[in-house]
């Protein structure tokens, strides 16, 4: 074992220990010159049986490693090659396994896995559609990581290979029991991504379920039969990934994140319930037919009072006090017209009330988004009216970003910035911001992380620049004080959070100050008296001084602040 303090290849200096498995150690290093912490690897051969092996499939690992670039892998900067140990230098990965949250929290919630599933279908389709595919084939909750922001990561490739096209089996048999795929085990035939498909739905298994497939007696049931309150499309869709024939699987990543985007279209509850229409549309399709002189008639007066039946459920909802009472009165306005987008933002109004977008809400907007009619989404027939999807997909794009659970989730973000940056009818102002917006999402999980040539790909200095110019000019003028003090909290709270990555990145301790200073001057100029006569706003205030007194504390300067309710 190498000891704390001792330097490796004259610049990475031994932290501690942070893990040990049955053949490596793993250690965290400090490259001083660069001030950059790194995981290494230590591989001896004084303690691992058929070294000679394991030597060769680490240098599998950082071959296949070392010309990938993916927000949900790690890179390897640098491999030490010695007579009696092997040393691979990478990414410090800083979080949990999902292995521990397994053990810490035992079955994980749904839609949190369906969230992890998404990723992990995005990195395997990456590693799935290089030039030289690669197969993974080692897919399990102790080979990815949890950052603390959600981002997941893939580790440990000593078992991945790249894909022969011309190959009829593989030349090794290798994986973990239970959620490898039978073909992994010899003679029948070569992996490729269907093996990988499999070990994801061994995995999702296990993450929903908390009974491990790689224990006795190795079998996989279907998920309801632990916990019924599981979605019944998901359990289809984890039955189809672990069928023992490849055939019977998704045939690739594109195709298993479709299914998981839509489990909710294959519960067998929602099958009933288009069933049921689809008998109740035919009866009423025979009595159309019959009766289309009338129909045509009293068309005109049929719109009217659906109209006014859309605008009573609004209206209602609006004037209760009573959330639970609102969200419903939302759902059944929506039923009525799915293609009208008042309700969906008033919705969305209601969950933000107290600056909180929280995932049962999340859950909730998911779930009407991807109800079902006429054999289009309502999100899909929301798109009929343009402005107010752009608007609700700017303003749920900003809920993700600043306020999911309160701290923000950048990466579920995405998806709605997009939307919003790519607007035709919303204000050009919001456009530039949802644009800047994804931008920092996009490289959020990047910052600070060097390139192979040991380069940094995205820098503090870049995040700076994009916080900085998302706070300039008057925004309360240019949009509300909600959304002003939302971005002014999240660039104080990056100061207080960052302010030493900032300052090893460029930015001078009197910029940030600068900034904080601007920040003030707003609040004291810009936020009205009728503003904070908002009990949202008055939250978002005190947030916004309380993390100003914070970067105050990290700065070590005396900040003259405005007076909080």
């Amino acid at each position: 074992m190498l000891e704390n303090g001792t330097i490796i290849d004259g610049k990475y200096k031994i932290l501690n220990k942070i893990g040990q498995g049955g053949m490596s150690v793993v250690y965290l290093a400090m490259n001083e010159k660069a001030n950059k912490q790194w995981a290494i690897k230590e591989v001896r051969k004084d303690v691992t049986e058929n070294f000679d092996v394991i030597r060769q499939g680490l240098i599998t690992e950082t071959n296949l490693l070392k010309n990938l670039s993916h927000p949900n892998l790690p890179s390897i900067v640098d491999v030490i090659d010695g007579e009696d140990t092997f040393l691979i230098v990478m990414d410090y990965i800083e979080g949990v396994p999902l292995s521990v949250r397994l053990e810490e929290g035992g079955a994980q919630p749904q839609e949190q896995v369906i969230d992890w599933a998404l990723q992990l279908c995005d990195v395997l389709n990456y590693l799935h559609t290089r030039e030289k595919p690669i197969i993974y084939r080692d897919m399990k909750p102790g080979n990815v990581m949890l950052r603390p922001n959600g981002d997941l990561v893939l580790i440990d490739f000593g078992i991945a290979r790249e894909y022969k096209t011309h190959n009829t089996a593989d030349t090794t048999w290798l994986g973990t029991q239970g959620y490898a795929a039978p073909e992994q085990f010899g003679g029948q035939g070569q992996t490729d991504q269907r093996t990988d498909i499999y070990c994801l739905g061994a995995t999702l298994y296990h993450l929903l379920t908390n009974h491990n497939p790689s224990e006795p007696p190795y079998e996989m049931y279907p998920i309801r039969r632990w916990d019924d309150t599981l979605s019944s499309g998901l359990e289809e869709i984890i039955l189809k990934c672990t069928q023992r024939n490849p055939k019977d699987r998704y045939q690739n990543c594109n195709e298993l994140r479709y299914a998981l985007e839509h489990y909710m279209e294959m519960d067998a509850e929602y099958r009933r319930k288009e069933n049921r229409s689809f008998h109740i549309f035919m009866g009423l399709f025979a009595a159309t037919v019959l009766s289309l002189t009338a129909a045509l008639v009293f068309q005109h007066y049929g719109n009217r009072i659906k109209n006014n039946n859309y605008d009573t459920y609004v209206e209602n909802a609006v004037s209760t006090s009573d959330e639970d009472e609102a969200v419903s009165l939302y759902m059944e306005a929506i039923r009525l017209e799915p293609a009208r987008g008042e309700a969906y933002l008033r919705m969305l109004e209601t969950f933000m009330e107290d600056d909180n977008l929280e995932e049962t809400e999340a859950y909730t907007l998911r779930q009407i988004l991807q109800g079902m009619s006429a054999n289009s989404t309502y999100e899909e027939l929301m798109k009929q009216d343009a402005e107010a999807y752009d608007e609700f997909a700017y303003q749920l794009g900003m809920a993700y970003f600043y306020s999911y659970e309160e701290s923000g989730n950048k990466n579920n973000s995405k998806k709605w910035l997009q939307a919003a940056a790519q607007s035709q009818s919303l204000d050009a102002h919001k456009v530039q911001r949802a644009q800047r917006l994804l931008q920092i999402a996009e490289y959020y999980s990047k910052i600070g992380v060097q390139s192979k040539s040991g380069d940094e790909s995205t820098s503090y200095k870049d995040y700076w620049d994009d916080l900085t110019a998302l706070s300039d000019g008057d925004i309360v003028q240019m949009d509300n004080a909600v959304t002003a003090l939302m971005m002014y909290n999240e660039l104080v709270f990056q100061i207080a959070t960052n302010a030493p990555k900032f300052e090893n990145a460029g930015v001078s301790n009197q910029e940030m100050v600068g900034q904080i200073q601007n920040v003030i001057a707003h609040l004291e100029s810009d936020i009205r008296e009728t503003d904070l006569q908002n009990e949202r706003v008055q939250s978002l205030m005190r947030k916004v001084v309380s993390n100003i007194k914070v970067a105050e504390r990290e700065l070590q300067t005396d900040f003259s602040l405005p007076e909080t309710e």
